[in-house]
């Protein structure tokens, strides 16, 4: 029931719900938990979801997040500073801010979201004073109430009391009838829980520290079993030790079970647990300072990757200001393979019996030489941890060796190969140093150093012993960890440098050849080099093969590729195409069965079926549809639409709703559901590639790499310093603010055409031809009607020249999809169709272009080119990912 249907049924007192429904107000919304709304008083109102009676009240309330009125200066201003001023009662004020703290942080009003801790110090929204008091709160604090037993609580207490709706998600207070058993954490237990501390703990927990009171109340553990072990525990049937046994086994059979994507250890835990506790942090400097990021072996700091270049600047300011989080950018292909690498070679696939072991147990076995497993254990330790492939873990050193996964005999040589990534010591310094460093000092040997160093960049990039993760190759050679001399070395390997082994082809290999030749295995994913017995067939693509394959390239791949430009390569070792498959092909290739045109058609053949079948996402058709379409298809059904307001998605220039995204097929019903029953996350959604591109779309051409000096510049700036005729340029600006924004590619800025003359992106002489261009985006006005309409739409109503929205057009089908101006995003060509944003003859135009429609030009070679063409000439900004086009000066030699 609602807070206020409870109190009309007498089952909470009038001061109660009152108390409750403020609390509410002062956080954000008013809430119909039948319904699942979240509503402002004005609406809960008007909607009966609380009664006209408490309308004044919950108003005031409400002003803690639209913010109060400063009567001096009229100024808005903050719950905390109304408080100091004496506007609101002390107790009333300090109650509805402890509510704010408990549910996410302190509001600011005039930016309409909450803050850190720290900012809302800064900014005059707390002090050190109401910290304290809120840190130790004592009866006169406590400012909420718990209709089942009587006491008086804080409002984050009283939230741990209550149960989640399964459906919704939305925490419910429990009330127990006289007489019926009602379950709750009483504080001491809750205090034993929250300080039994446990590293081994399963799942999403692998590897981390965390307490007894976040595994029991976390998705593995059943309100029942919760109950249950709680009733045991206070009861004194088990103690603390065995209660945390109990919850470790479920949780491994949990995610044994459940996940393939994370084994849990085998070990069960020690009979003996260190209970020693840590002190709790109080409620509210748990939501202070910005959570860190985990490094290889420590945390990193958000300041160090912005330092780093590996987030930038707009990235770190919307992380300060709550705006994403730690583990919405740890999710992040470009941040992910820098914090955590990709695949080394974890261990070794036995072809004949499909048996996975350890590198170690491989040579004990004779399947490899000591050396090569020495080689292998070495790059391991080098580029992270020791693994053991059979249950999932990564292992220090030491870890490794009393887990018995490699023998001591081999201890001091991988200790010495950890110093890769922990750094070693240099005894003229206090900091540790580099492994390049190490080698440039001759702390150890060139031909040992250059194999670890291959195997770190083969992996992810090199590692910062100081701070834990991989940088950027330019950030790099800033700090002193590469240079250009080591660069060329792996750049050309020779047999010297070729410093890994096949042990079924008896070549040498760098470490990337070698990993490529791996098979992953399905569960853990994790990389394992295949062992054939004699006499079997080896399966391995040669390096002749792999250079054709990797230079095949074709922009026509469906599912993940849909609208990229993806070599044979990645899309032969994509998830669409099985082992077995794969190896038929290349087999058919070398023997010259089939040639290159007809392999990659096959391989573009199963993707396409495997998108259409497996996924219910739209997948945009190489031929037109039939002028005819069959409209028969089924209705959505809106039984989901019960559990409303979900989160919007952020669209081009305005948000999106899911609603939207249903109806333009960007997402099926079943995620939809998903999301709406809070499955999944509007930011997990926003991820997925096939929702993405709709989104935001791919890269436009961002700005000019210089082939000879390195620099990059903006497109205006290459045209001020006449590196591109004028006409060339403002061509390319044009596609720019019509494909979303101009952008500035030395600050990675995308702006608004007004933002980027203010900023001086681009000169105000070109301001007009770039807004009319950035009409593709807002939309074009229908001067009959005054509807907004399509690019394509005001191009059928001559409102634009012909060939001129032909470019615009193409540029936005390159670059991700056609823009519905209305929506703010990009559709699948079938909506397109059906919204009458495109048709079969600008189809027919755009897939077969000629000279006339190739509205586009290659300052190097002169020709004329369609947008994609020119995208796939550019090269990418290894810091920023944006497509810059490569200007060459006369004489250099360049490569398209």
């Amino acid at each position: 029931m609602s807070i206020y249907e409870a109190k009309t049924k007498s089952m909470l007192t009038p001061g109660t719900s009152l108390v409750l429904l403020e609390a509410q107000a002062a956080t954000g919304f008013v809430i119909d938990p039948v319904n699942n709304k979240k509503l402002s008083v004005e609406e809960a109102v008007a909607q009966r979801v609380v009664g006209s009676e408490w309308k004044n009240k919950l108003l005031s309330a409400e002003r803690a997040v639209t913010g109060y009125k400063d009567p001096y200066t009229g100024n808005t201003i903050s719950l905390f500073q109304a408080l100091k001023k004496d506007l609101i009662v002390k107790d009333h004020g300090i109650r509805l801010l402890e509510a704010q703290i408990a549910t996410g942080g302190i509001i600011d009003p005039v930016h309409s979201h909450r803050v850190p801790v720290q900012v809302a110090y800064t900014r005059g929204y707390f002090d050190e004073e109401m910290n304290q008091i809120l840190s130790d709160p004592d009866d006169d604090t406590k400012g909420f109430f718990d209709p089942n037993t009587q006491e008086n609580l804080t409002y984050l207490q009283l939230v741990e009391r209550c149960v989640t709706d399964p459906i919704t998600g939305l925490s419910l207070l429990v009330i127990a009838k006289k007489d019926e058993f009602y379950f709750f954490v009483d504080e001491a237990t809750k205090l034993i829980l929250k300080s039994t501390l446990t590293t081994k703990a399963g799942g999403k927990y692998q590897g981390t520290s965390v307490s007894l009171w976040d595994l029991l109340y976390s998705k593995y553990i059943t309100e029942e079993k919760r109950r249950e072990v709680v009733q045991q525990y206070k009861s004194g049937s088990i103690t603390i030790e065995c209660f945390l046994e109990m919850i470790l086994t479920i949780i491994e059979k949990q995610t044994t079970t459940t996940s393939s994507s994370s084994l849990v250890m085998c070990q069960p835990p020690e009979t003996k647990v260190d209970s020693s506790t840590t002190t709790i942090t109080t409620t509210v400097t748990e939501t202070t300072e910005v959570q860190n990021f985990h490094g290889i072996r420590k945390d990193v700091t958000a300041n160090e990757l912005l330092e780093s270049k590996i987030i930038n600047e707009d990235l770190y300011k919307n992380l300060t200001a709550g705006k994403v989080t730690v583990t919405e950018i740890s999710e992040m292909d470009s941040v992910r393979k820098y914090l955590k690498g990709t695949n080394s070679i974890a261990g070794v696939y036995l072809q004949s019996t499909k048996e996975t072991l350890s590198i170690y147990e491989a040579k004990s076995k004779g399947l490899l030489t000591p050396g090569t497993s020495l080689v292998l254990l070495e790059a391991q330790a080098a580029t992270g941890f020791v693994i053991d492939p059979v249950n999932n873990k990564r292992l220090s050193v030491e870890e490794a060796v009393a887990q018995r996964v490699v023998g001591s005999e081999w201890k001091n040589k991988l200790l010495s190969a950890e110093r890769a990534v922990t750094g070693y010591k240099d005894y003229l310094h206090d900091q540790p140093i580099s492994l390049f460093q190490a080698l440039k000092k001759d702390l150890i040997v060139k031909d040992h150093g250059i194999r670890l160093l291959e195997a770190q960049i083969a992996t992810g990039g090199i590692i910062d012993p100081v701070y834990s993760h991989r940088v950027p190759v330019q950030v790099a050679y800033t700090r002193g960890y590469f240079d250009e001399e080591m660069n060329q070395i792996l750049s050309d390997p020779d047999d010297d440098t070729k410093g890994f082994f096949d042990p079924n082809t008896q070549e040498n290999l760098t470490y990337l050849q070698l990993v490529e030749r791996c098979v992953t295995d399905p569960i853990t994913g994790l990389s394992l080099l295949v062992i054939a017995k004699k006499g079997e067939f080896y399966f391995f693509v040669d390096e002749a093969t792999k250079l054709i394959l990797k230079s095949t390239m074709t922009t026509k791949a469906g599912g993940k590729y849909q609208g990229t430009s993806v070599s044979l390569w990645d899309l032969l070792y994509s998830k669409y195409i099985t082992e077995e498959k794969r190896r038929e092909l290349v087999q058919q290739y070398k023997s010259g069965s089939i040639t290159i045109e007809q392999f990659l058609e096959m391989i573009l053949t199963i993707i396409e079926k495997q998108t259409t079948t497996t996924s219910s996402l739209s997948l945009v058709m190489c031929q037109p549809p039939e002028t005819k379409v069959d409209s028969s298809t089924t209705t959505i059904t809106t039984t989901v639409t019960e559990t409303t307001e979900v989160q919007n998605f952020h669209g081009i220039r305005k948000d999106v709703t899911a609603n939207e995204l249903l109806e333009s097929r960007i997402i099926n019903e079943d995620l939809y559901k998903n999301l709406t029953a809070g499955k999944v996350t509007v930011t997990e959604i926003s991820e997925m590639d096939s929702v993405r591109k709709y989104l935001k779309g791919t890269n436009s051409i961002a700005g000019v790499y210089l082939q000879s000096t390195k620099e990059t510049l903006s497109i205006y700036e290459a045209k001020s310093k006449g590196l591109l005729t004028p006409g060339t340029s403002l061509v390319l600006l044009e596609a720019q603010a019509a494909t979303g924004f101009v952008i500035d590619p030395v600050k990675n800025k995308r702006l608004s055409v007004e933002e980027a003359v203010a900023q001086r992106v681009v000169g105000s002489e070109w301001k007009n031809k770039l807004l009319s261009a950035e009409r593709a985006v807002t939309g074009y006005k229908d001067p009959h009607t005054g509807n907004i309409i399509s690019l394509f739409q005001a191009l059928k109503k001559d409102l634009i020249v012909k060939d001129h929205g032909i470019r615009l057009l193409e540029a936005q089908i390159a670059t991700g999809g056609i823009i519905d101006p209305v929506h703010s995003h990009r559709v699948p060509v079938q909506v397109a169709y059906t919204r009458g944003y495109f048709d079969e003859e600008m189809n027919k135009i755009l897939s077969d272009p000629d000279d006339d429609t190739k509205g586009f030009f290659d300052p190097n070679t002169q020709e004329n080119l369609t947008y994609l063409q020119l995208v796939e000439r550019c090269v990418t900004d290894p810091i920023t990912g944006l497509s810059l086009l490569v200007i060459a000066k006369q004489g250099d030699l360049f490569l398209c």
